[in-house]
């Protein structure tokens, strides 16, 4: 048996966004690659997050800080989620975009579905703890609750490319 599929992938469409939306969701993902480089500089896995609102407004902003927090939880999604449902005091961001360079775990797809995100927007697939297309599929799954749009590719390339130099330069260490 299996499930309807309620989860709406629109990453095969990058080329029918209209020049102006692919601009804007460009411009937010090299912000949050911005904030994962933050990251990156302090020995914390590259991986920014930044959430907007319904007319654009920059509402949350994070970096991975599991390390220095020494916190499991505290990937840049999770820290992004809690300071925008704080900013609009309610648990559920359904008229919000998170922007993220690096596809959410499992941890943070549960996260996302649960804040009832509008729209999921990330840079790089995770091949090994991917949950939203590489390795599995929260959003889609029986104990979702929340119909997620996701977008991905966006910036595919930097994020990649971050993410890459950084695990090679903790190799050599």
């Amino acid at each position: 048996m299996t499930k309807k599929s309620s989860y709406k992938v629109v990453t095969d469409s990058l080329a029918q966004l209209s020049n102006d939306s692919y601009l804007i969701h460009c411009r937010w993902m090299k912000y949050a690659l911005k904030l994962a480089q933050t990251a990156g500089n302090v020995g914390e896995v590259p991986v920014g997050a930044v959430i907007i609102d319904r007319q654009g407004n920059l509402i949350a902003e994070a970096a991975n800080r599991k390390l220095r927090e020494q916190d499991p939880t505290a990937h840049a999604e999770i820290l992004a989620i809690r300071t925008a449902t704080k900013a609009v005091q309610n648990c559920y961001l359904k008229n919000c975009t998170l922007y993220v360079t690096l596809e959410p775990c499992p941890m943070c797809a549960g996260a996302i579905v649960h804040a009832r995100l509008g729209l999921l927007v990330y840079g790089a697939d995770d091949p090994k703890t991917g949950a939203i297309r590489s390795v599995t599929n929260i959003p889609d799954g029986y104990c979702s609750n929340h119909s997620l749009q996701v977008l991905a590719g966006i910036e595919e390339t930097s994020c990649h490319q971050q993410l890459q130099t950084w695990f090679n330069r903790q190799r050599k260490k």
